[in-house]
């Protein structure tokens, strides 16, 4: 039995948020510059897509450039933007015809003009597309994304459109960057570092982590197999016991 037939159809995450790491590493290892590591994880994009799409899965986040990431050598992050307008370029007519909507979230505006209208003009392109919803998160940062829920929220209170006791967890949702996305059930970090790096931080509350060792440009569709494997041997209790779980199922 393949690995793939293993996976219980009926227990699909709907939305998978992936840590895109090691790609440095990678390139390191083979003697090469960093962008040689960033050039090979387009590979393993596209092999997820691929394998995210056949699974039925309905979202999947990819943390493709931080806020963080801003302070990286300029040459790294000059081509990192021409890789990003490249690769949509070369991309977004496969994408579409698979039936591929792209989405992004983060602070767009931070992005050169150029990607900035590759972006629209590739989600433009896909906008109507109905399969796997693919998010990239661009000049994204957690922190950054909750504190501008603050200052919408905060504005609404001074305008008196809104009392400060009507904030709850769906307010505070509702002005998150990912208003429209739910929450991920499953969060992938490669290349085995132990952190959430700033990333969905709101919205992986009860998200069930999932780390591997493998480094980003060698993630292929088999370690998004065993991921959701994993994902499925466990009990999401949500704060309750395993005895109210079962109680609820019956």
């Amino acid at each position: 039995m393949s690995l793939i037939e293993t996976i219980d159809k009926s227990r699909i995450p709907e939305h998978i948020a992936i840590i895109m790491d090691g790609n440095g590493r990678w390139a390191k290892k083979k003697g090469a510059l960093r962008i040689f590591g960033h050039q090979n994880a387009v590979k393993s994009v596209r092999d997820v897509i691929e394998a995210g799409a056949e699974l039925n899965i309905k979202y999947i986040t990819l943390y493709a450039f931080s806020t963080e990431n801003w302070s990286r050598p300029k040459e790294e992050v000059n081509a990192l933007m021409e890789l990003l307008v490249s690769t949509l370029r070369s991309e977004i007519n496969e994408l579409h015809k698979n039936n591929i909507r792209l989405a992004t979230i983060g602070n767009i505006n931070d992005l050169p003009v150029i990607c900035q209208q590759q972006l629209q003009e590739s989600k433009d392109i896909t906008s109507k597309n109905t399969g796997l919803t693919l998010v990239l998160a661009l000049s994204y940062s957690g922190r950054w994304e909750i504190m501008e829920a603050i200052k919408n929220i905060s504005s609404q209170v001074k305008q008196g459109l809104l009392l400060p006791e009507e904030i709850n967890e769906e307010l505070v949702s509702a002005n998150l960057t990912t208003k429209n996305i739910p929450d991920p059930e499953l969060l992938i970090r490669t290349s085995g570092e132990m952190r959430i790096s700033n990333f969905l931080l709101w919205q992986i509350a009860y998200s069930e982590l999932y780390i591997t060792e493998v480094l980003w440009p060698d993630f292929r569709k088999q370690h998004l197999y065993e991921a959701i494997i994993d994902y499925q041997k466990r009990e999401r209790r949500f704060g309750k016991t395993s005895e109210q779980i079962d109680s609820s199922r019956k």
